[in-house]
């Protein structure tokens, strides 16, 4: 097995659009080390951060951060340390234009 460090997902999501961040490669595993949200905007944004097993279609139970508040011009840095299995997929949300969002860890293969 071979692992590979790396930044698994940047995303710049167009506001209220539930955009992919990461999926894990077929045949592979990952281990989620952190994920970092800054807010570009001079307002408040909420955003959303949520887990599909296997690409399981919208739930409640897959919510990491739910309309989590970021204030203007600031950053959320979450230490995760999320394992996940192949096909499993990352989705982040974001209220109004200007947030980004950018996970890093290992891939395993």
């Amino acid at each position: 097995m071979a692992d590979v460090i790396k930044v698994l997902g940047q995303a710049d999501p167009a506001a209220t659009t539930t955009t992919v961040l990461y999926t894990v490669p077929n045949l592979n595993l990952t281990t989620c080390s952190s994920l970092v949200i800054c807010n570009r905007s001079a307002g408040p944004i909420a955003f959303r951060v949520s887990v599909h097993v296997n690409d399981a279609t919208a739930d409640n139970k897959q919510f990491l951060y739910y309309d989590k508040q970021l204030v203007a011009n600031d950053t959320l840095a979450a230490i995760l340390g999320i394992t996940l299995n192949q096909n499993d997929v990352i989705k982040v949300y974001a209220s109004g234009t200007g947030m980004s969002f950018n996970l890093f860890g290992v891939e395993t293969s």
